[in-house]
């Protein structure tokens, strides 16, 4: 039996790779657009103040291929947003 759950595959992610080689999905999405609007927002919803300070850099993702045997091929590095913690050391 098969199920359907979206009308168009989602093809874009945000991923963040912190210091130590660790990574962690912020935000999948139907476009590069998408994404780029909202991984901000992910990016402080889903991780603590801890592993924002641990983000090395946030990559933009495009699936290649067909849905079941493709790859998530690198499109352009995100800026990581500033944190709390970065503020304050670069306004002392």
């Amino acid at each position: 039996m098969f199920y359907q759950t979206e009308s168009k595959a989602q093809g874009w992610r945000a991923m963040a790779r912190f210091e130590d080689g660790r990574e962690a999905l912020l935000l999948i999405g139907r476009s590069s657009t998408q994404v780029r609007q909202g991984y901000v927002e992910s990016f402080h919803d889903l991780l603590d103040d801890e592993e924002r300070e641990q983000v090395a850099s946030i990559s933009l993702q495009r699936w290649h291929g067909a849905p079941d045997a493709g790859t998530w091929e690198h499109q352009t590095t995100l800026k990581v947003p500033a944190t709390t913690a970065k503020v304050a050391r670069l306004a002392a």
